[in-house]
């Protein structure tokens, strides 16, 4: 599984990195959880508010920061 994570690099962003490896290390499952922060990059997902989820390359969530249990339900 890879993740995802949408931004330019502000707290917000960090924040949903921080929630989705809380969420994989709680449920145990192997995944890689990548940051993208190329605006160029960010568009080409059809983003326009981050920071954005994407698990296996899907939007989960745009312009906010879910909870790690609210992550576990993409996973």
């Amino acid at each position: 599984m890879v993740i995802k994570i949408l931004g330019t690099g502000c707290a917000k962003c960090k924040q949903l990195a921080a929630n989705a490896q809380q969420a994989v290390n709680e449920m145990g499952i192997e995944a890689t959880i990548e940051k993208v922060e190329k605006i160029e990059d960010i568009m080409e997902y059809g983003v326009m508010k981050t920071p954005a989820l994407v698990v296996d390359e899907q939007v989960k969530v745009m312009g906010r920061v879910p909870a790690a249990e609210d992550i576990k339900k993409y996973l």
